[in-house]
């Protein structure tokens, strides 16, 4: 039985587009320059920051955040960010009585701009708040304490399979695997998200895992 679902943010609720547009003008390279820079990293099964630092080896990408934080170029986030299945696929897994929460590897300030949009979920909580980041066994057992549920009964939906689904399944989560942005399509169907409980392409599959 299925009693909490835990969502992952970026490529799961949120599109990416707008944060690394952002960074890509704050380098001064043009927008699909480092669009493909990301996705080669992805290929490679790399960090994604590994991008910004192809382009900036020395980057201090805290630093940087706050810089651009300093003149008004920060991170935002809004109601075209989210995927058009987000509120009602939500809305619907907490009608079946499920707990739903948000828990993923963004700062604190994204953790303040994902509550300004008033998602219908019961928590939200990210690693910059926590001050411990996916993939760490640590980072599965705070969600297991924000849900307040058994592990066996406790799925973790995201779109990266070694920084979503593995851990997730080595800490005795559920795991769904989401179809979504370039590590979800990328890696959809293969062996390394094969040990996903269930491979999905819109949070709508959820809900009758959760309603079952």
């Amino acid at each position: 039985m299925i009693r909490a679902v835990a969502l992952d943010v970026g490529e799961t609720l949120i599109r990416d587009d707008r944060g690394w547009a952002a960074w890509a003008d704050w380098l001064g390279i043009p927008r699909h320059t480092l669009s493909a820079l990301v996705g080669a990293v992805v290929a490679q099964a790399r960090d994604n920051a590994e991008a910004l630092r192809l382009i900036r080896p020395d980057i201090d990408i805290a630093a940087e955040r706050a810089a651009m934080e300093a003149v008004g170029r920060g991170e935002r986030l809004d109601e075209v960010d989210l995927y058009p299945d987000v509120r009602p696929a939500l809305a619907a897994l907490r009608e079946t009585g499920a707990r739903v929460v948000i828990a993923g590897n963004q700062t604190a300030r994204a953790g303040a701009l994902l509550r300004d949009l008033d998602l219908p979920i019961d928590g939200i909580a990210t690693s910059g708040e926590w001050g411990v980041a996916k993939p760490d066994p640590r980072f599965f057992a705070r969600v297991l304490e924000l849900t307040g549920t058994a592990p066996g009964e406790t799925v973790y939906v995201g779109d990266h399979p070694a920084n979503d689904t593995h851990p997730a399944k080595a800490a005795g989560l559920r795991a769904a695997h989401l179809r979504r942005g370039p590590w979800g399509y990328l890696w959809s169907g293969t062996a390394e998200a094969a040990d996903a409980d269930w491979q999905i392409d819109s949070l709508h599959d959820l809900v009758p895992l959760a309603a079952g």
